[in-house]
């Protein structure tokens, strides 16, 4: 069996342990927009934000750290993995405890005071996060997909479980998105009982000098995370903040950041594919690294990833209208559908970005990845800053295609200076332009009938896929043998 047709067994299974959860996940969006309208939704948005960019800072880049540092032959696997969990459950305890000392504050700052208890249960919710996330990299190093994928699979079960029962029996509006939040925390706690045998291995410790060494590692890769966190959550975050008082007539900040928050979803259906891609990739990048033909490999490794996350981004982008009708109950959310083509393209150049981001993991140059989430941090914010005013949550969107763009340009320049891979860039942007004008000129033809035009759709979009079959059919032939 090939690497290639190994890595994609392995995006699969993760796929399942990743893509699948959060998808399932997703399609509570449907109870959520019924039950709250789009200002209470706003809520929703504003809390998941902020527990986001704190989970970065939580885990400290010790992921990524302890696959490196695991990979090294002359490194005991379990020394690795006790340095790198004791490190993640300092930082995450103390953090922790500083939001609990400042959940009143903090509930203001969120526009939920007097729900401090929200506060106190998502920092309980970023604790367990953070200690289950070296447990979940370990199962990634040793080949456990399947392992990964029941925990994965199990939490998502409890978590619509509990809000469909918490929204549809015992529902009280006072406690409104309250609901949502104990939903997820009790589905956390399922993680401490499915590691705790792994938990129990673990022996809290520190070494002089492969302890600094990992952290000289890992900090650049958590400032990157942060970096990168702001490019993906700063709108949501802001919208608010610069969207001009009567933007939207007759409507609120809150609301539109409601409308954003729930219409951005669709778009994270790009990232979904992204995250089971990487969860398999990055353990590959390593493994392969010394390989001499591994050049080729990844640049080939890139090549498919597009053309996959094209047919993904014209399948979404053009049954926009089929996909507000089954997942939006309340209408009011359907004019934000708009924004979901910009932002899947923007993903879509993000998941580019992390396959050219191989390049400094494996030459040990993680600062270049600091530098570059930091750049694209900087044009999200002046981006934002200059267009939300101009487009509302439009603006927001062309802001986060911008951002990823640019770091992907960046990042492929950079890579072909220190570390040159020859990648097909001439193929790669024929596809992406050739699917955007493709889903553009769907998107023109007008149909009365929702079924009718999704039908067409599809002949369309089966057709393509036929033709990417065609020209790909030599090359896809000798990746598989």
């Amino acid at each position: 069996m090939s690497k290639i047709r190994r890595l994609a067994g392995e995006t699969v299974l993760y796929g399942l342990g990743s893509i699948l959860p959060r998808f399932l996940n997703f399609l509570l969006i449907r109870p959520h927009t019924d039950k709250f309208p789009p200002e209470a939704y706003s809520v929703i948005t504003k809390l998941f934000v902020y527990t986001a960019v704190i989970n970065v800072l939580f885990t400290f880049g010790m992921e990524t750290a302890y696959f490196r540092f695991a990979n090294k032959n002359d490194l005991n696997e379990q020394k690795v993995f006790n340095l790198t969990q004791t490190v993640v459950v300092s930082i995450s305890l103390f953090f922790s405890l500083v939001l609990v000392l400042l959940a009143d504050p903090a509930a203001s700052f969120l526009s939920i005071p007097g729900h401090a208890n929200l506060v106190v249960w998502l920092a309980a919710i970023l604790f367990i996060d953070a200690v289950v996330a070296i447990p979940f990299a370990r199962l990634r190093l040793q080949k456990k997909a399947l392992q990964f994928t029941i925990g994965k699979l199990v939490n998502i079960g409890i978590i619509i479980g509990l809000n469909y029962y918490f929204l549809y029996v015992v529902f009280d509006p006072a406690r409104g998105v309250g609901f949502v939040v104990l939903a997820n925390l009790v589905a956390n706690a399922f993680y401490l009982l499915f590691f705790a045998g792994m938990l129990r291995q673990w022996k809290p410790s520190y070494d002089r000098t492969l302890s600094p060494d990992m952290f000289r590692y890992a900090y650049p890769i958590m400032l990157m995370g942060l970096a990168g966190m702001t490019n993906e959550m700063f709108s949501r975050a802001t919208l608010e903040w610069w969207l001009p008082e009567g933007f939207y007539p007759g409507h609120s900040a809150d609301y539109a950041l409601g409308v954003f928050g729930a219409c951005y979803k669709f778009a994270i259906l790009m990232n979904l594919a992204i995250q089971a891609f990487r969860y398999a990739a990055e353990p590959f990048f390593f493994a392969n690294a010394a390989d001499k033909n591994s050049p080729g490999l990844f640049a080939t490794v890139n090549h498919y990833f597009i053309i996959v996350c094209c047919l993904l981004f014209l399948a979404v982008s053009t049954n926009l209208d089929i996909i507000g009708f089954l997942f939006l109950k309340n209408k009011a959310y359907w004019e934000g559908l708009v924004i979901v083509p910009v932002l899947l393209l923007g993903y879509l150049f993000l998941g580019v970005y992390y396959n050219l981001s191989a390049w400094f993991k494996l030459s040990d140059r993680t600062y270049f990845g600091t530098f570059l989430t930091v750049g694209g941090a900087i044009i999200t914010i002046v981006a934002n800053y200059i267009l939300i005013p101009l487009y509302g949550y439009m603006g927001s969107s062309w802001a986060t295609l911008i951002c990823y763009a640019s770091m992907a340009i960046a990042c492929y320049l950079l890579g072909q200076k220190y570390y040159p891979i020859p990648y097909r860039v001439a193929a790669g942007m024929g596809y992406i332009l050739g699917t955007v004008a493709l889903a553009w000129g769907i998107n023109k033809i007008p149909f009365d009938n929702l079924w009718i035009g999704t039908g067409v759709r599809g002949i369309i979009i089966i057709v393509y896929i036929g033709t990417i079959f065609f020209l790909e059919r030599k090359s896809l032939t000798r990746a598989v043998r």
